[in-house]
């Protein structure tokens, strides 16, 4: 027996609440097809979404960043990533952030997936590009202080989930779908 695709609730009105910089929040009144209202709010980001870049320097390794987290107050080791501004492409965007925030740039860039994190009240899309045939390019960016740049084997992906300091999911995500496709 095949499953009914459901029908999506209708959006009787939206209203923003708060705007930042990067966000903004948003309540939505919905009708349900079985009639049922309710309110939900969502935090809304740019339309362009952001990119996860998986920088490897062979098969073997992937280039991590440390840098701090102000939503969980520490230091956080994770892949480099970055919103992808007005008028560039996935690509040109993963390339920028490669070059700012690692030093270095990629001859080979591979869409792998695109992924949310909280997509009941999150609008807002991650996605992961692979980064191949690395090169020196150090370009300067917009973080508040030098981000460090540790060198971690795929094959040693379980010392690193670990760790304290290594908690990002999409990071984790990506890590794990690159090491399966590189069959490691």
């Amino acid at each position: 027996m095949a499953n009914k695709e459901p029908i999506k609730p209708q959006i009787v009105a939206t209203k923003t609440v708060a705007r930042t910089r990067l966000f903004r929040i948003e309540t939505v009144d919905l009708c349900f097809a079985n009639g049922v209202e309710t309110r939900y709010e969502r935090l809304r980001s740019g339309r362009h979404g952001a990119v996860l870049i998986v920088p490897l320097l062979d098969r073997e390794t992937v280039l991590l960043i440390r840098e701090y987290a102000v939503g969980t107050e520490r230091y956080e080791l994770a892949l480099p990533k970055g919103r992808v501004e007005t008028g560039e492409t996935l690509f040109a965007a993963a390339n920028r952030e490669l070059m700012e925030e690692v030093g270095y740039g990629a001859s080979r860039l591979t869409y792998l997936t695109s992924l949310t994190v909280a997509p009941g009240y999150i609008e807002h899309t991650t996605h992961i590009i692979v980064a191949e045939k690395l090169y020196e390019e150090r370009r300067p960016g917009d973080e508040p202080e030098e981000i460090g740049v540790m060198p971690w084997r795929l094959a040693e992906l379980p010392a690193l989930l670990a760790r304290e300091d290594c908690t990002e999911a999409r990071s984790i995500a990506a890590l794990f779908m690159v090491k399966e496709k590189l069959s490691l």
